[in-house]
């Protein structure tokens, strides 16, 4: 409400006594009230960063409880929820389901801590094996048949512990056994094209068998600087053989084919004694087995 007279008011920032000429005005200049807002968004903001503060901070849990929950007992042992759940499965720990929730008796913890400690001094005190056996670079050279400069690009791609002694380099025999076993060719495999017989039978270039070689997946191994590929494999890409039928399903395979669950498949594979087999992390069952027995009823 705006008036006609003076009226004589005190500045709220600065406290001084000023005209006003509006009984709204609450400050004496412009510099003041510049002031004022300053200080009363400052203040909003300090509120606000109070209040998200507030809201971020948990309430410590009640540690002297009978029951606990994983989570508590992880933070009264100071050690990770992992763990515990780690000792829960291993039977370390005794726990008690209720309304699907996991609680340890706060008596059974302090029974299982001699069970921790021991297994922190065990991991202590187990130290690496040393390793003892070695190769010297001319016998991976004379074993293998490969060069001086591969075997120490394969060893540093593969971290192949090695030690240097009286200025010859020993490699670990462990390791470049096991580089070359993971290497080795499928022993079904008896027969093999050379680069150079590719070429000759197909009518392609070097870079053209290389692509092909590549694309195809063809199963290769290598004697010195000769490489060869699997002479089966050429063929059926080429189309020159025919490919095999194939003696096993896999899990999914046979899922669909037949359109079972997993249990269904598992269990005629048990009662039956269908034959199965593990190839890396895939398991195959027999084709002819199964396809014998799942096959549709007929009278003859």
């Amino acid at each position: 409400m705006s008036s006609r007279i003076d009226i004589q008011k005190r500045c709220k920032w600065c406290g001084a006594i000023f005209t006003a000429h509006k009984t709204t005005t609450e400050y004496c200049s412009h510099r003041c009230g510049n002031l004022a807002y300053k200080d009363k968004v400052r203040k909003q903001r300090i509120e606000s960063l109070q209040h998200e503060l507030g809201k971020s901070i948990k309430t410590p849990p009640n540690l002297n409880k009978e029951y606990l929950t994983p989570s508590e007992v992880a933070e009264l042992l100071h050690i990770g929820r992992t763990s515990i759940y780690r000792y829960i499965r291993n039977g370390a720990i005794k726990v008690i389901r209720f309304d699907r929730k996991t609680l340890v008796r706060k008596a059974d913890i302090e029974n299982m801590t001699t069970y921790i400690e021991q297994e922190t001094k065990e991991k202590q005190i187990k130290e690496k094996t040393p390793i003892t056996d070695f190769y010297t670079t001319a016998e991976v050279k004379e074993k293998f048949n490969v060069a001086e400069s591969w075997i120490f690009a394969i060893a540093k791609k593969n971290n192949i512990p090695r030690t240097f002694n009286r200025g010859k380099t020993y490699w670990s025999k462990k390791h470049i056994d096991a580089y070359f076993a993971k290497k080795a060719p499928n022993p079904d495999i008896t027969e093999w094209y050379s680069t150079q017989e590719i070429q000759e039978k197909f009518g392609m270039t070097l870079a053209a068998v290389y692509c092909f070689v590549s694309k195809n997946a063809i199963p290769k191994k290598k004697e010195g600087i000769m490489v060869y590929y699997s002479k089966k494999h050429v063929d059926i890409a080429k189309g020159v053989a025919a490919p095999e039928e194939p003696k096993y399903y896999t899990v999914p395979e046979a899922m669909e084919k037949f359109n079972l669950t997993r249990d269904q498949l598992y269990h005629y594979a048990t009662y039956h004694n269908i034959p199965k087999m593990k190839k890396g992390k895939y398991t195959l069952i027999s084709k002819a087995e199964l396809d014998k027995l799942l096959a549709a009823p007929k009278i003859e």
